[in-house]
């Protein structure tokens, strides 16, 4: 930098300014550029699709919803009461006209992101009946929690959507909860979001809402939310997930077809044969995407766990959950499909040691499967059952320092660092060097959220561990928090929307506050 260019940002102090400012500009999304890790060779691929597309010929996959059974009979599948058999010919051609990728069109077109192909996003969890909040407290979350929830998401750059229930809001009747839910997502983030599936009539819900948000002809080619839908396993699709899925599909919005895994409990007890399954689970519901509306964008997904031999509880973080990401990775691929996984699960009670080895080994093997969609990536514990304030904070910033090392080594300044060397010499330091001067504070990822110093340093400054410095982080930035204003018209219209369909919508036995 040139002293008339020091001059123009206020030297030293400005630049300290400019360092210290808040900055909560979202990360573009991800394009990754680390060598993908595929332990399967072409000919184990070939036999896993093989595998998958016998289960669907000779056992078939029940589908429990009479539309979809009339759906199939017109595709020209065979039918048999409930149950499915579908020819691989028929899938074969069904799936190839699912787009290999799209872009998410948020209300603030700054924060469109690109999704399949090497594009990533990372989306937070969703669906915890418990948080433990801003005093590191377990208890039933409100409407009020989820809003914090999204105005964190909202702030954090490395989260890339608000999603939708983070947690679930006690204090209205469960079933108002999804259009309460669905215009927080929508209020309180301008980035892009995810849509209840909970019924097929709260999908449709949503749907209009998305319409009175961007445009009913908008939706037509523009994809601006997620919804997702979960299989029985093994081989079951039922009604009000199928419904959901026709909901959004009709709309050209892409759906998550997500087989939900228990390994070994119900799957076979062996990871090749359990990848089998829940391939042929999800292609028969991706196949059933192009059925309802052909070209809709859909995401190969699915939740996966393994089950203790012990004790049946379902684990995380575990070899096997790895192996499997990076084999359904590559099946997806073999499929040209964008494909969703889950982040940073974790079964432990607490934010203790065991919550981050679990979040950690996932998060990292599913940047080195190639996911595309990474779901519940931020605040997870407790195998779902509560979103901690805590880790999703801390969460937020390991999806930011995957990112980082996702997009592989960079070569911009490889001269300039050359030349420091030259400058630097044997013996010397480079702390003081213009290259470093102008180059630290990208050079190397600094968490804000780990203590590097030392012990002394971090008994000066109150000797605090790392839930209470994260909780103390959510507190500033809800501090520093600017609600991304609705268009006054959208606004009005989607609370007219909600008022209508709570009064259409019984409130069922006013609030249910047991889970």
């Amino acid at each position: 930098m040139t002293a008339a260019a020091r001059a123009r940002t206020g030297g030293r102090a400005g630049r300290r300014a400019v360092r210290t400012a808040p900055d909560h500009t979202m990360l573009p999304g991800l394009s990754r550029n680390l060598p993908l890790c595929e332990p399967l060779d072409e000919e184990q691929v070939r036999k896993l699709d093989d595998a998958s597309m016998a289960i669907l010929e000779d056992v078939g996959i029940v589908f429990r919803d009479e539309i979809a059974l009339e759906d199939w009979r017109k595709a020209g599948a065979k039918v048999n009461g409930e149950r499915v058999y579908l020819d691989r010919g028929l899938v074969r051609e069904l799936i190839k006209t699912i787009p290999s990728s799209f872009t998410y069109h948020a209300r603030n077109p700054a924060k469109n992101v690109s999704l399949g192909g090497n594009h990533s996003i990372f989306v937070p969890m969703t669906g915890a009946p418990f948080i433990c909040d801003l005093d590191n407290v377990r208890r039933n979350p409100t409407l009020d929690d989820l809003a914090t929830f999204h105005k964190l998401s909202h702030m954090l750059p490395a989260l890339h959507s608000s999603a939708h229930h983070i947690v679930e809001p006690y204090d209205h009747p469960i079933s108002h909860r999804h259009l309460r839910i669905t215009y927080s997502s929508m209020k309180h983030s301008d980035k892009t979001f995810m849509g209840m599936t909970t019924s097929p009539k709260n999908a449709e819900d949503v749907m209009e809402m998305c319409a009175i948000l961007f445009g009913e002809d908008y939706l037509e080619d523009h994809p601006v939310t997620t919804g997702n839908c979960n299989g029985n396993s093994p081989l079951v699709w039922d009604e009000t997930m199928l419904g959901a899925m026709r909901a959004f599909s009709k709309r050209n919005q892409p759906v998550l077809c997500s087989p939900f895994v228990l390994g070994g409990a119900n799957t076979p007890a062996s990871v090749v044969p359990a990848v089998a399954q829940l391939n042929a689970e999800a292609l028969s519901a991706l196949a059933y995407t192009q059925v309802i509306r052909t070209g809709a964008p859909a995401i190969y997904g699915h939740y996966l766990s393994t089950v203790s031999m012990r004790s049946g509880a379902p684990m995380a973080g575990t070899p096997e959950i790895s192996l499997m990401n990076f084999m359904i990775g590559q099946l997806a691929r073999f499929y040209n499909i964008p494909w969703r996984t889950s982040g940073s699960l974790g079964g432990a009670k607490t934010f203790d040691a065991q919550a981050g080895y679990e979040s950690a080994a996932t998060l990292s093997a599913v940047i080195h499967a190639g996911a595309n969609y990474i779901w519940h990536a931020a605040g997870w514990n407790e195998a779902g059952m509560h979103c901690s304030i805590a880790k999703f904070i801390v969460d937020a910033e390991q999806c930011a320092m995957v990112y980082r090392m996702a997009e592989g080594p960079r070569w911009d300044d490889f001269d300039e660092g050359l030349a420091a060397v030259r400058d630097v010499g044997p013996g010397g330091h480079y702390l003081g060097h213009p290259h470093t001067q102008e180059n630290f504070q990208r050079a190397f990822f600094m968490p804000e959220m780990f203590d590097n110093n030392s012990i002394e340093q971090w008994k000066a400054e109150g000797g605090t561990e790392i839930t209470e410095r994260a909780l103390a982080q959510a507190h500033k930035l809800l501090s520093e928090y600017q609600e991304p204003k609705l268009d006054e018209v959208k606004n009005e219209a989607l609370l007219d929307y909600i008022a209508r369909r709570e009064r259409e919508i019984p409130a069922a036995d006013a609030l249910n506050q047991d889970h």
